[in-house]
């Protein structure tokens, strides 16, 4: 065993004996001495009582502070928030504006609770700022957050109504937090993004520019006759009341594949009537090609058989 190892033995046995010794003496003059040992307790818990008794009414007019305050606060974002709705402002703005005037209401809240118990301002003022740098330290990711929220109110790429594609998946925007975007996909699935995330990824907004163009590819054989396929095409998007006639639509042959000609049709809409735009195309032009002799071509492979 070295030295080291014997010291530190002989410390921890020197400790321990000190301790025994401690519990010892105490339960010898508790044994020895009973009335003195209760007169102390007594005196113990009459010191407890009489302080809390001092500061009852000052833990009360905390409480009546406190519920004050509460309703304070609930009066103040209700007004806020009511002014907030008549200005013209971004329904995104508005929102995040509202959150952030509800934390600032209750930690000033808190503050004046805690001022009210006695505690020094300066004294919550460096809890506050030494908590501050702790959780700053502990949650740099979800400060990140925070900042990409501030970029996306500064910045507006998108607002809430706007159907976007951002980090790989896309949806309607419903709600923009000072943490994350919620988006609402196609199947009604809510979708949460962390704001750094999506500040700094590339965003696809469908909503930004009000038109959108709608890219369809049909195909007819190359027994079928191009220029009337391309007339039916055209009176079917004619039809179409949502379909724009600024711009014009777009019908040209894009393609000479190996069974089939392909045609490109690319007509203009509002970017929330898309959707509606591209089903109806679709089942329409199927229903006036058949309707016209005009045939859909399959997928075919010609066989030739050379005898020798």
């Amino acid at each position: 065993m070295s030295v080291l190892n014997i010291i530190s033995t002989a410390a921890a046995t020197a400790e321990a004996s000190t301790y025994e010794a401690t519990i010892k003496d105490a339960v010898d003059d508790l044994v020895q001495h009973p009335e003195e040992t209760a007169s102390k307790l007594g005196e113990f818990f009459q010191n407890m009582w009489n302080s809390i008794i001092h500061e009852i009414p000052t833990i009360i007019l905390a409480i009546v502070v406190l519920i004050l305050g509460l309703i304070i606060c609930k009066l103040v974002l209700k007004v806020l928030s009511k002014g907030l709705d008549r200005t013209r402002l971004d329904l995104t703005v508005n929102n995040f504006v509202k959150q952030c005037c509800k934390i600032v209401l209750y930690v000033l809240l808190v503050t004046i609770v805690l001022s009210v118990l006695g505690i020094p301002a300066t004294s919550i003022i460096t809890v506050i700022g030494t908590a501050g740098v702790a959780i700053g330290l502990a949650l740099q990711n979800s400060l990140s957050n925070v900042a990409g929220g501030i970029m996306l109110l500064i910045n507006k790429p998108f607002k809430i109504g706007d159907y976007i594609m951002v980090s790989g998946v896309s949806g309607t925007v419903k709600q923009i937090t000072i943490l994350y975007t919620r988006l609402d996909s196609d199947s009604n699935q809510a979708i949460f993004i962390p704001n750094g995330q999506v500040s700094g990824a590339v965003v696809t907004n469908n909503n930004t520019n009000g038109t959108r163009r709608v890219d369809l590819k049909f195909s007819i054989s190359y027994e079928d006759d191009y220029q009337k396929a391309r007339e039916i095409i055209l009176q079917v998007l004619s039809r179409n009341e949502k379909i724009l006639t600024d711009p014009a639509p777009t019908v040209r042959m894009i393609e000479h594949a190996a069974s089939s000609i392909n045609i490109a049709v690319r007509p203009w809409c509002k970017a929330a009537d898309y959707w509606e735009v591209y089903f109806s195309v679709m089942e329409e032009i199927r229903a006036a090609f058949i309707a016209g002799g005009i045939s859909i071509p399959f997928d075919q492979l010609d066989v030739h058989v050379v005898k020798e």
